[in-house]
């Protein structure tokens, strides 16, 4: 079966962890990376990077697909900026699951985003566009995840929870059962949700209480 050719955006740390993730596929042809123009020509596990982000448009006209590697601590802006650059350029971006992840045939996985390594997504959850499921993380039935969301390493999002866009669930955070959280919330590691988030900043502690509101 031939591969489809992928470049991936981003060559920072979660790049090293993405390009384990496509390897374990063996769907995608990498063929190299775009990231800041002095970094050019910068090995990467073996994969050079090649251009920069305002190549994008010239790598589609040349049938590629994108996949962006670019991490996300706290603030999704960035992601959310390629993405839409992307979307207009019409490029392909596929959803990556890693060869080593459980991903119910019931759940549903919007464009852009990657599943790690050890992930668990169980029947009838929906994950939205450009996501990263991280490594060893939970979304347990019914759960819904939104677009540009970021839910780290082992954490737990039971079922039926409702997480909004361009969040940020820090590692080993566990959400209770049917809890809602609405857009660009931060809830730092190991943090316990056990109520609804409507107000937007930064949530820790078990339980999770707010200690500042986004600007």
């Amino acid at each position: 079966m031939k591969k489809e050719k992928l470049i991936l955006i981003g060559g920072g740390g979660h790049c090293k962890s993405c390009i384990d993730v496509i390897e374990s596929s063996d769907t995608y042809d990498i063929h190299g990376i775009l990231d800041l123009p002095e970094l050019l020509g910068q090995e990467i596990l073996g994969y050079k990077v090649i251009g920069n982000d305002g190549e994008i448009e010239k790598y589609h006209k040349e049938g590629f697909s994108f996949l962006i590697t670019l991490g996300q601590i706290k603030s999704a802006e960035r992601r959310r900026k390629i993405f839409e650059d992307l979307e207009k350029t019409g490029a392909r971006q596929p959803v990556i699951i890693s060869g080593k992840a459980i991903v119910s045939r019931h759940a549903e996985i919007e464009k852009g985003t990657v599943i790690m390594h050890g992930v668990i997504v169980n029947a009838g959850a929906k994950i939205g566009k450009n996501c990263i499921i991280n490594s060893g993380a939970l979304v347990e039935h019914g759960a819904e995840i939104g677009n540009h969301t970021h839910i780290s390493t082992h954490a737990i999002v039971n079922g039926d929870v409702k997480v909004g866009d361009e969040c940020f669930v820090g590692s080993n955070v566990c959400i209770s059962s049917q809890v809602k959280i609405t857009d660009k919330i931060i809830i730092g590691t190991g943090s316990l949700v056990l109520h609804d988030i409507s107000d937007e900043g930064t949530y820790v502690g078990s339980p999770a209480k707010q200690i500042n509101k986004n600007k």
